[in-house]
């Protein structure tokens, strides 16, 4: 049985970072191209930022491009997620998905191909 555990949410000021990790439980990690998504009160849930297998490629939404980053350690089962100078419209859910031996394409930018998810964390940021 596959499991995401994210951690590392929190309540922050504008401008302040936050390190997002997700453990990836129960295949293994480096089949996985992982992603992360958020999801504010009343809105849809949206990419964020995604890796290849081998962290060789990403993408990233153009609204974090240049503050988020997002890396794995497969030795560690773990991908994270920087952000920094954090704003308020970044305030929402953050869930990490896992896409099991899915082709990093263009199509890594939509929901439906991750087939695992973890339960989210709550990112908060005040102005």
């Amino acid at each position: 049985q596959v499991q995401l555990v994210e951690s590392g949410g929190g309540f922050v000021q504008a401008g302040d970072s936050l390190r997002l990790s997700c453990v990836v439980s129960g295949r293994t990690f480096g089949r996985y191209i992982m992603g992360w998504f958020r999801q504010a009160p009343g809105k849809e849930r949206e990419f964020v930022a995604a890796i290849s297998r081998t962290d060789t490629n990403t993408y990233y939404r153009d609204s974090v491009k240049g503050r988020f980053t997002i890396s794995r350690d497969n030795a560690k089962n773990t991908v994270y997620l920087q952000m920094n100078s954090l704003k308020p419209e970044d305030t929402a859910v953050y869930y990490c998905a896992a896409d099991y031996l899915g082709a990093f394409s263009s199509r890594t930018y939509y929901a439906n191909e991750y087939e695992y998810w973890g339960l989210g964390t709550q990112v908060t940021v005040s102005s």
